[in-house]
């Protein structure tokens, strides 16, 4: 089956490809661009590719919450921001944002007390 390139991953990511990880898809551009726009606050973060692994872009939204999926290039989440007229941050330059941790922090206290 072959997969249409919506959101150019083929034609921004350049010839480099991780070696054991799967391909970015749209289906993980439009996972990224849903969550988005059923939340407040998000902004994207960027991690880089690895040997292991393509690069992936981060959502968090305001409470913290956040999602993880493959976007092939960081210009291909530059370019969904821009569309989305939401703010993208190199994560080796910024960091994670406080407000994921504490998010994780108080999933992680809700698991324990069930």
């Amino acid at each position: 089956m072959r997969w249409r390139d919506r959101y150019g991953i083929r034609r921004l990511r350049g010839p480099k490809i991780a070696k054991f990880d799967r391909e970015a898809t749209d289906a993980d551009i439009e996972a990224l661009i849903a969550f988005a726009r059923s939340r407040r606050g998000v902004e994207f973060y960027v991690e880089p590719e690895t040997f292991a692994t393509d690069t992936t872009a981060v959502a968090v939204a305001d409470d913290g919450e956040w999602t993880r999926r493959r976007v092939g290039s960081p210009r291909v989440i530059h370019k969904v921001a821009r569309d989305l007229a939401l703010p993208v941050y190199d994560v080796q330059l910024t960091g994670y944002p406080p407000r994921m941790r504490a998010y994780n922090e108080r999933r992680r206290r809700e698991e324990d007390n069930l």
